[in-house]
């Protein structure tokens, strides 16, 4: 079977560079990281900001997910099952990360409080 004379496969490509030309993506801005003061409360402050945020991302993320969730399920045309999908994943993954990053923060405090003072 000849590849390149399909017209299925055209049709494929064809709506692929459609669906990629009708997709807004924003890339995130990458941020610069700054160095930390070692100077007494600044680094504790500069960390549960740091902390503060991701979890925010985390939430964001979610709100998101859900929000496209209910508008896709209520019949708004204006998103893609895909983009519903994609947002859903994303969320998923950060959450799994986040847990993650508790589970060994609960870890190293474990260790910390099993040594001998």
């Amino acid at each position: 079977m000849n590849v390149s004379n399909n017209p299925l496969l055209a049709d494929m490509q064809s709506m692929l560079a459609d669906l990629r030309a009708s997709q807004n993506v924003t890339q995130l801005p990458s941020q610069p990281v700054q160095p930390v003061e070692s100077t007494g409360n600044t680094a504790r402050a500069d960390f549960g900001g740091m902390l503060k945020s991701a979890i925010d991302n985390v939430n964001g993320l979610a709100l998101e997910a859900g929000d496209m969730r209910a508008r896709m399920e209520m019949g708004d045309t204006s998103i893609t099952l895909a983009e519903t999908m994609i947002a859903a994943q994303k969320s998923s993954i950060a959450f799994e990360a986040a847990v993650q990053v508790r589970n060994k923060f609960v870890e190293a405090y474990d260790k910390i409080m099993q040594m001998p003072v």
